[in-house]
């Protein structure tokens, strides 16, 4: 199996290059200051698991000859775009695409433009970050990445899939309920990251500060009252888990976007939170505190982009 990585940053670059140093079949797409740092220094992760260096297979937009069996798409989302663009000549009849974006607008996006089939299941729990440096830094044990068919059927292909990603260095799972973990996935991080940005703080700080517990358990019931009646429902086990997680006393716990935030750099309001709020409007449903959360985050776009 081949497979295309497009970008190198903490997620596409940490598993890419674990898949790589398992002497796995990788290709990596990235843009062309990415590249020369790469070719220069090479792909470099500094991880609890060990440190590693490799020198990665690199291909530009137009160099790209043929399709690939299967390609982890890691770029922000709102660099989907462009992105599409970039790996479509990559993409076959029988490539597999596997997203690890934020939200859920990303699986019909690509949907409408590569078929329905190319599309599987994806989910990734990882903590990391690029450096000034441009190598990988993974900030915690946590590296697990599910797929699976978005039917939930155990397919050739799936099976083919699995057999690649294992044994490579994290934790790889094949997910016969993938949907309903990406899902649960979207209510983790639109929770997480409207509670920091919204309150400025960590999870802890916000669990301190009065009925800051009561603040974070009315977005997640928000979220997940959305989540009921637009896409898959949650186990019961992540919902407690979730609560506890929200409103853990002294927890450091902040979103990628509320880092995002503090560095005054991009974010992906529009895809974490404006998506649910357009998704609830369609539904009838209220969000009020979604809402504030979105309008409080458009504020700071507008002003970034200005």
């Amino acid at each position: 199996m081949r497979m295309l990585v497009v970008g190198a940053g903490s997620t596409g670059g940490y598993f890419g290059g674990r898949l790589a140093q398992a002497g796995r079949d990788i290709t990596f797409l990235v843009r062309p200051t990415r590249a020369a740092q790469l070719a220069e220094r090479g792909l470099q992760i500094l991880s609890p698991h060990g440190d590693f260096t490799l020198r990665p297979q690199l291909v530009a937009a137009d160099r790209i000859a043929g399709s690939y069996d299967a390609i982890l798409l890691t770029v922000k989302a709102f660099s989907l775009e462009s992105a599409l663009a970039d790996m479509a000549p990559a993409v076959g009849q029988e490539t597999m695409i596997l997203p690890v974006l934020n939200g859920m607008r990303h699986v019909d996006i690509l949907a409408d433009r590569f078929g329905k089939r190319t599309v599987v299941g994806c989910a990734c729990k990882i903590v990391g970050a690029v450096d000034e440096q441009g190598r990988i830094v993974q900030h915690n044990l946590l590296h697990d990445i599910a797929y699976g068919e978005m039917s939930g059927e155990v397919s050739p292909r799936i099976e083919r899939l699995d057999h690649f990603m294992r044994d490579a260095g994290f934790d790889a799972r094949l997910s016969p309920a993938i949907e309903r973990e990406m899902w649960e996935k979207w209510i983790l991080l639109a929770g997480l990251g409207g509670i920091n940005c919204l309150m400025r703080g960590t999870i802890g700080d916000v669990a301190q500060a009065p009925r800051g517990t009561e603040f974070a358990l009315a977005v997640l019931d928000e979220i997940v009252a959305v989540v009921r009646e637009v896409g898959v429902p949650p186990n019961p086990e992540f919902g407690a888990v979730a609560r506890a997680l929200l409103t853990a006393a002294g927890s450091s716990l902040t979103s990628s976007m509320y880092r995002d935030l503090q560095k005054g750099v991009r974010i992906e309001a529009d895809q974490i939170i404006g998506d649910l709020v357009e998704r609830a409007r369609s539904a009838g449903i209220e969000t009020p505190l979604l809402g504030a959360i979105y309008a409080h985050l458009c504020v700071y776009q507008r002003r970034l982009l200005s």
